[in-house]
């Protein structure tokens, strides 16, 4: 089975990454997997920015190739946040139900159809013998006034998704890759996905 190093120490995103990789019969490795303490700082100010340093960073410190994902909130009433500060809205211990509070907190007097807002995310590819590209996916929807279901991580509770008639956390794992932000982009790398393991076996 061939093998990719998800450059994060996120659980949540790792369970996404291996689901939406096991139908290619790839095996995802993630920083948890690496000896070593690897944290990258999230100096960017947009997902793409934060990707790729991530990436580049990852792949000149393990000389292999890396996948590195920065993904987010924005909430067209909060004028986009909390975007890159998704994963740290509420302070720098990121703690999910804290950013949920302070983003329905934010939003309590705003009405349901001006709630709107998406998950973005960008997926950023480098490693040895390769130029560095990037990959993104966005899912439409609405912010819910409370918490509704128990799958998923960071805002999934509140994320109403208007395709499913559900919360976010409210869908299985299979179900969520088809409409996810994070499905999305990665629809757009697999076809890419051979070339990347080729010239990764080459370099071993």
């Amino acid at each position: 089975m061939k093998e990719v190093l998800i450059a994060t120490n996120n659980v949540g995103k790792a369970k996404d990454f291996e689901a939406l990789f096991k139908p290619l019969g790839v095996k995802v490795l993630t920083l948890n997997d690496i000896e070593g303490d690897i944290d990258v700082e999230e100096t960017g100010d947009t997902f793409e920015a934060n990707a790729i340093l991530k990436a580049e960073t990852v792949a000149r410190l393990l000389g292999k190739i890396v996948i590195a994902d920065d993904s987010g909130l924005e909430i067209d009433a909060l004028g986009g946040a909390p975007g890159v500060y998704s994963a740290r809205y509420a302070g720098l211990e990121k703690n999910d139900d804290a950013n949920i509070d302070k983003v329905l907190q934010e939003l309590e007097t705003t009405p349901v159809d001006g709630r709107t807002g998406r998950f973005r995310c960008v997926l950023a590819v480098a490693g040895p013998g390769l130029v560095t590209e990037t990959f993104s996916g966005s899912c439409e929807g609405l912010i819910h006034h409370e918490r509704q279901g128990k799958n998923g991580f960071g805002y999934d509770p509140v994320f109403f998704v208007p395709e499913k008639n559900r919360m976010m956390a409210e869908l299985s794992p299979e179900e969520k890759n088809e409409i996810s932000h994070r499905g999305a982009a990665l629809a757009q790398l697999k076809f890419k996905l051979p070339q990347y393991m080729t010239v990764a076996g080459d370099s071993e």
